[in-house]
């Protein structure tokens, strides 16, 4: 860092009184605060004028962080400033900021331009900045934009931040542009904390990377002009991914573990009401499809407000846990098609009853439900999310009730795959299909098969009893017997010699047919449904 020999000013700068007292500020590393003492006037979004006593040329502010004096011995120089009315653009653009930058309750008369800058700790709390660029920025330590009013936008595309960046309470519009926050590309070490954010516009993350969680507790992010509120493919979280109510316990992740100087308890006295809670809220499409969370996806109680036309996509997602325990949007789609999860947390009340919900592909290991989800409201499940019969999410879920013990649940799901598939077959399959559901379940209620195998043998023995068939050969023809007989008859491969001892004719032979015929399909569910059970066991 350059600095004057003697710590002064550049002659002809003409300091004034505010600038002057920042200066000095800035050499003994301590806060220069210009408020006025009263809450409505020292507020930045308010319509009050700040006069010349507040204002400071961000021209001097760029001196000072870029090329400013050399700190007063036993001091480290830093740029602590409150209350100020910026005039002019603060450009950085490009530039090595080394000093600490701590910006507190001021306002900006024109955009903050940081492309390509590089800083050590960057925090503006409570400022208004009609518009941020920082594109391809990179900070050492923290970025922090808390409760920041930046009505035309934020450009954090491929922006590298080397601990934290925060967003919590932060409004931020769109101005003339489609997105809100644009950020494609942005690289957070650690935590990206957005709680009790409010956008109005898009807030673009795509191809973003996140080294520890997503925090949007309590946000608010519409889009009422576009697509998208949220627009995040191909997002990365090595951690957990959080879109849920901001409540009170939650009140030290909306602060933040590395809280900006001066962010309140959102959740105290002065702040939000401390048994008040909020609702994260999205108007407009949400994706994230191809994103990869290494904790968890939460999408807890969270709103969604769509058009018929939009969706809320999670295709292709990758996440050990997803808890989509939302609302379920009274329109527009919910995909999860091709999402690999292993535990899927969800409730009755979450998804659409009608055609909303398109989940071919989609790959769970357990279930966790919240509240009561029965095997039918889950069947339901299926179906809305399959208009157009497809096996694949039948057999998945009768995967995952069969690797939880629960094997009668497997096979409801199973027959209740065959039935919907017999919908699809022409009429003959139909009817074929409606007696195998009627007489033998498909084969998945074996005790149905035993139940017939008995009713069959039991008429057979009585009608062979009134109409015996005469014998093949007189004298070495076994005694008749009319159960063992039907038996016989009814039980493939297994033979007590009677089947051959005697020669039935006329309806005794159509009737010798049908229970040999009977026979081997109901022992073939049984033994099937032997085998099923014996494997489980």
């Amino acid at each position: 860092m350059s600095e004057p020999d003697s710590g002064e000013p550049p002659a002809g700068l003409r300091l004034t009184t505010a600038e002057w007292g920042m200066w000095q500020a800035f050499r003994n590393g301590s806060s220069h605060d210009l408020r006025a003492g009263e809450a409505e006037l020292d507020d930045p979004n308010s319509e009050h004028s700040w006069g010349p006593q507040r204002t400071v040329r961000a021209r001097v502010i760029a001196l000072l962080l870029l090329h400013g004096p050399a700190a007063l011995l036993g001091r480290v120089a830093a740029l602590h400033l409150t209350g100020a009315y910026i005039t002019g653009r603060l450009n950085l653009s490009g530039g090595v900021i080394e000093p600490y930058l701590e910006l507190r309750h001021c306002r900006f008369e024109h955009e903050v331009l940081l492309p390509e800058a590089r800083l050590n700790t960057a925090r503006l709390v409570n400022c208004y900045i009609p518009r941020l660029e920082a594109a391809r920025v990179h900070t050492e330590g923290d970025l922090h934009l808390a409760r920041c009013s930046i009505p035309d936008g934020i450009r954090l595309t491929d922006a590298s931040i080397g601990t934290d960046l925060l967003l919590n309470e932060a409004t931020v519009g769109s101005g003339r542009r489609i997105r809100a926050i644009a950020a494609d590309g942005l690289q957070v070490s650690q935590e990206l904390q957005a709680s009790l954010l409010v956008t109005d516009g898009e807030v673009s993350l795509r191809g973003a990377t996140i080294g520890g969680s997503l925090f949007m507790y309590g946000s608010v992010l519409r889009n009422r002009h576009g697509r998208y509120a949220l627009h995040a493919p191909q997002l990365t979280v090595d951690q957990s991914a959080h879109f849920a109510d901001a409540e009170p316990d939650r009140a030290r992740l909306i602060q933040g573990t590395t809280p900006p100087t001066g962010t309140q308890n959102p959740f105290s006295p002065s702040g939000i009401s401390r048994h008040r809670t909020k609702r994260f809220e999205c108007t407009g499409s949400v994706k994230l499809d191809d994103g990869r969370f290494g904790g968890a996806l939460v999408l807890d109680n969270a709103r969604f407000h769509l058009e018929r036309d939009q969706e809320l996509s999670l295709r292709r997602i990758t996440t050990p846990e997803l808890c989509f325990t939302s609302q379920a949007p009274e329109r527009g789609v919910v995909v999860l098609s091709g999402a690999t999860v292993e535990n899927l947390v969800d409730k009755v009340g979450s998804w659409p009853r009608d055609e909303r919900l398109w989940m071919a592909g989609f790959s769970y290991q357990q279930l966790i439900h919240r509240g009561h989800f029965s095997l039918q409201q889950r069947l339901q499940w299926l179906a809305t999310a399959t208009p157009e019969y497809s096996p694949g999410p039948y057999e998945q879920l009768a995967g995952v009730y069969r690797n939880s013990g629960e094997d009668a649940d497997a096979r409801a799901v199973l027959l209740e795959k065959h039935r919907r598939r017999r919908e699809t077959l022409p009429l003959a399959g139909k009817l074929w299909g409606y007696l195998q559901d009627w007489t033998v379940a498909y084969g998945y209620r074996p005790g149905r098969a035993a139940l017939w195998m008995a009713i069959i043998w039991a008429s057979g023995a009585l009608f062979f009893t009134e109409q015996p068939p005469p014998p093949l050969k007189g004298d070495e023809a076994p005694q008749w017997n009319a159960p063992l007989y039907a038996l016989d008859l009814l039980l493939p491969v297994i033979s007590f010699g009677h089947d051959t001892a005697w020669s039935p004719l006329g309806w005794n032979q159509w009737v010798a047919a049908m229970m040999i015929l009977l026979g081997w399909v109901l022992a073939t569910t049984v033994a099937a449904g032997a085998t099923r059970l014996l494997r489980r066991q």
